[in-house]
């Protein structure tokens, strides 16, 4: 038999209880983002920093940074939605 005593509920029976489940899962989806972005941003860092004096000299082509800065442009384009979703949410919850 499987033991469900520690975990949330699919459907709940009162609307509130059911939009504040969604903004969670939002606020969580938010995080999770901005920690993506966080490592990419360290690993471009790390990347650029094997030179730390910017030796004029040297030139690296770097074909890695384009795509970190896609990805974090696609992280920012979803941390966007995902903010407008649970701004879409507070606000259904004050009209009630």
């Amino acid at each position: 038999m499987l033991n469900f005593a520690g975990t949330l509920p699919v459907m709940t029976t009162a609307e509130a209880d059911s939009r504040q489940l969604i903004a969670a899962d939002l606020r969580s989806l938010i995080s999770q983002i901005e920690t993506s972005m966080r490592r990419i941003a360290a690993a471009m860092d790390q990347e650029r920093g094997s030179d730390p004096e910017g030796s004029a000299e040297i030139f690296v082509l770097d074909d890695v940074t384009p795509r970190y800065a896609a990805a974090s442009a696609a992280l920012d384009a979803c941390r966007a939605g995902l903010g407008h979703a649970l701004q879409c949410m507070s606000e259904s919850g004050n009209a009630a």
